[in-house]
């Protein structure tokens, strides 16, 4: 899950309008979070971040090289080169971007080329060495196959072996590698600055710098998109935050655009479904409406994305480079999006936020979901966006039947047959190895019912036929089975006494906490002398074990459900409230917000070495949660 993280749409940034406001206006900004400084820029002919990572007193020099990322989100396409010093001593190089007459500190590049399709386009800026050094590594192409090296080390010799690194005019170099399409090109220049005493040298794939000031730029011709301005991306009601707030203003414009919403910088600068429906929900008091708006982009691009072959909604996709890529591992020449239907939470959050939107945009159903697919997702050319909702609907009234029919843990929603994850806890240990969630089971699933009974009733959302007839009534008969009988399947308690002792065990035993147990918050924060809480997950419908993990998957189901069951709801609320206020490590809550997950009570010590303060679904904090929690 990637929401509001990794330099995301909420992160402040502080922010510089210039340019010719008239003809292309110019946003710079830039967000400091040592040894790593971000810079976004955005004009009428790219966008562009910029990633300069120097280590700093108390990095860690194993592992923080000095690099120079480009990512663009056209193409989810990109540039990663790695500096060494020449004396070998590590942490001894300093890179870093300073300000210039060429820019302060990034510039555009435009370059129209009468052999492409495309002009040319890019940033380019100057780049200070502090002492001699080896460019060792260039990575051109798609950010997926950077992502590929900087998280796993693997590079591709197909990748690789087509980068060409020639000298340039009397004292420069360039890295260059033409796509797999055979027609776009990814070029990143250097060269001394002026009045720098700089110098250059190439030998083989390597490129040798003295000392000094560089210029860089770094291009490639490849489509861009419409970017949605301050203006565009907020509704009426919310342009005063535009002078009030211009920096979260300015972030979230620079992650809009009118073909979709992107994930977040800058390795996710691409769609991601399940973080852009989550963000829209979350934003939605201040997003746009209407055509071309910020919502429409979010509902759009799932839409267009959507499997017509099962109704499954898409949860990454994979555009330019990196595309065709895949495509050839299948034997199949093409430059086409390829798709990942894999997660299961992700259907469920489109009838949800559809639903928010057309309850109060109703006028624009017929002509948002009129609109002709095929754009991106190739495979649906003869259908309309509303087919693709009434084909993914299709999909969870299918899936939901027979718990209706049958309310026990066999009918659940599983993961998918041979994945390892299907929500957000995106990683196979982020259930507890388990299959079935509560997320999904217990909160999105009883919303989206709801939901689909509401978008049933709205004119010219479904095709109107016999199934769509009797939605409106149907799927709220069902979606109150799941939500009034889904809670006790996942619900456990433990004893004060038993949970004490769990805690002293734990923190005898742990390794990054050194406070005190805080069992006394048990007696404070529990019901009658237990501990009650809900399962994190079912481990198999096979195999009910219940993983007992506290955590706050909870927030879905208060941010979602309007449950009228007094006591379920009463127990539901006190168990939540009560996990929130126990300080760590006998609950969630932490000087600095809630974690998502604690193993604690477990007294699992496969649990507990899954959990921890390494793992982004273990014992961290997440901002989106406090959100969801707070809303």
């Amino acid at each position: 899950m990637r929401l509001f993280s990794r330099a995301s749409w909420l992160t402040l940034f502080s922010a510089l309008v210039a340019g010719d406001k008239d003809s292309c206006p110019v946003t710079s900004q830039h967000l400091s979070d040592p040894p790593y400084e971000n810079y976004f820029f955005s004009d009428c002919n790219v966008n562009a971040q910029v990633v300069v990572t120097s280590p700093v007193p108390g990095s860690d020099v194993s592992i923080t090289t000095p690099r120079l990322i480009v990512a663009w989100p056209a193409g989810n396409s990109g540039i990663c080169t790695f500096f060494e010093p020449q004396n070998g001593e590590k942490g001894s190089l300093a890179i870093e971007l300073v300000n210039s007459t060429l820019g302060t500190p990034l510039a555009s590049v435009h370059q129209e080329n009468d052999k492409s399709d495309y002009p040319f386009v890019g940033v380019e800026g100057v780049l200070s060495l502090n002492s001699s050094a080896n460019l060792t590594l260039a990575i051109l192409g798609s950010v997926r196959t950077i992502r590929d090296y900087t998280e796993g080390g693997n590079l591709n010799p197909l990748f690789q072996d087509a980068v060409k690194v020639t000298k340039m005019k009397a004292n420069g170099a360039q890295f260059s590698r033409l796509w797999l399409d055979n027609t776009t090109t990814t070029t990143l220049s250097l060269e001394p600055w002026k009045g720098s005493k700089g110098k250059i040298d190439v030998h083989d794939k390597t490129a040798s710098f003295g000392p000094g000031l560089y210029k860089f730029s770094a291009s490639f011709n490849y489509p861009q998109m419409d970017q949605l301005s301050p203006q565009e991306v907020l509704n009426k009601e919310s342009q005063s935050l535009i002078e009030e707030d211009p920096s979260q203003v300015q972030s979230l414009s620079f992650f809009s655009y009118t073909e979709k919403l992107l994930a977040g910088g800058w390795r996710f600068l691409t769609y991601f479904g399940r973080d852009s429906m989550i963000a829209a929900l979350l934003l939605e008091p201040v997003l746009s409406t209407g055509n071309n708006s910020a919502m429409e982009a979010v509902i759009g691009a799932i839409l267009e994305r959507i499997n017509r072959e099962d109704g499954s909604v898409c949860h990454e996709e994979s555009i330019g480079d990196y595309a065709t890529f895949q495509n050839l591992q299948k034997n199949i020449v093409s430059t086409d999006a390829v798709f990942d239907y894999h997660m299961v939470d992700t259907d469920y959050f489109l009838p949800i936020l559809m639903a928010r939107y057309f309850n109060t945009s109703s006028d624009r159903a017929k002509p948002l979901l009129d609109t002709k697919a095929g754009k991106v997702n190739a495979q649906n050319r003869d259908l309309t966006w509303r087919d693709l909702g009434y084909i993914g609907a299709q999909k969870i009234m299918k899936a939901t039947e027979a718990f209706e029919k049958d309310p026990s843990i066999k009918n659940l929603i599983q993961l998918e047959d041979n994945e390892g994850t299907g929500q957000w806890r995106d990683s196979p240990s982020g259930l507890g190895n388990a299959r079935t969630p509560f997320d999904v089971n217990c909160a999105l699933v009883p919303a989206a019912l709801y939901a689909i009974s509401e978008l049933a009733g709205t004119p010219g959302v479904y095709p109107d036929n016999t199934d769509t007839k009797t939605w409106k009534d149907a799927a709220a008969k069902r979606a109150k089975v799941w939500e009034d009988k889904m809670l006790p399947l996942f619900q456990y308690d433990i004893t004060t006494v038993k949970a004490a002792s769990l805690l002293e065990e734990y923190t005898s035993k742990n390794n990054f906490y050194d406070g005190p147990a805080q069992t006394e918050s048990l007696r404070k924060y529990s019901s009658a002398g237990k501990v009650v809480d809900y399962a994190l997950a079912i481990k198999t419908v096979d195999s009910p074990d219940k993983i007992i993990v506290t955590h706050t998957d909870t927030a879905f189901r208060l941010f979602l459900s309007n449950s009228d069951d007094g006591e379920q709801l009463t127990t539901f609320i006190n168990a939540t409230a009560n996990a929130i206020l126990r300080p760590f490590p006998a609950g969630l809550s932490t000087p600095v917000g809630a974690v998502v997950a604690n193993p604690t009570l477990s007294g699992n010590d496969d649990l507990i070495g899954i959990f921890t303060n390494s793992a982004y679904h273990g014992t961290v904090k997440d901002s989106y949660k406090d959100v969801l929690h707070a809303m």
